[in-house]
């Protein structure tokens, strides 16, 4: 798949009849390593999580190569007197690593999630230091590196630092290359 078509890639809510496709990579500890879910163990864990945690969710979306989900971008909008900001986060299966998909997905929810929750000003993202990949991602979406924070959160047992990324409302939008 070294040649493949980013405009076969789509944006939109999950759905149930997504479970087998979710599995394969939401079961798969690379893709999750980097993410605060835990790794899907079966089917059924598959299923719950869609209707539990995706459908309901305020920003969603499954990332999808013909309409099969290949992975997902959620955003994570703030409350009370912070409702102005949300956290961005994104995977995509291992299978499609280093073909521009995370970038142009991240591409695509950008302008969406800010038409959608029209009183956001700040879109923001975390990574690891180590994850070159996913900072390359956020810099190509046109994200602006503010810096790294030490010791600044909890993350699967161990204390770590991160990389902060932001994206403003009045930012351009990232173009489709």
């Amino acid at each position: 798949m070294s040649n493949l078509d980013l405009s076969k890639i789509s944006l939109r809510p999950f759905k149930l009849s997504d479970v087998d496709d979710f599995l394969l990579w939401a079961g798969d500890d690379q893709v999750t390593q980097n993410l605060r879910w835990k790794t899907c163990g079966s089917r059924e864990e598959a299923l719950a999580f869609i209707r539990d945690v995706c459908i309901p969710h305020p920003w969603r979306r499954s990332i999808c190569l013909d309409d099969r989900s290949i992975g997902f971008v959620s955003v994570y909008p703030w409350s009370g007197d912070d409702r102005c900001k949300a956290d961005i986060g994104y995977a995509v299966a291992g299978d499609y690593w280093g073909q521009g998909i995370a970038t142009k997905a991240v591409k695509m929810a950008v302008p969406q999630v800010f038409n959608d929750l029209s009183h956001l000003v700040r879109l923001q993202a975390f990574t690891s230091p180590q994850n070159k990949a996913s900072q390359r991602v956020l810099e190509k979406a046109g994200f602006l590196k503010e810096g790294l924070l030490r010791k600044y959160t909890y993350f699967k047992g161990n204390i770590k630092d991160s990389i902060v990324f932001s994206f403003l409302s009045t930012d351009e939008f990232p173009h489709d290359d």
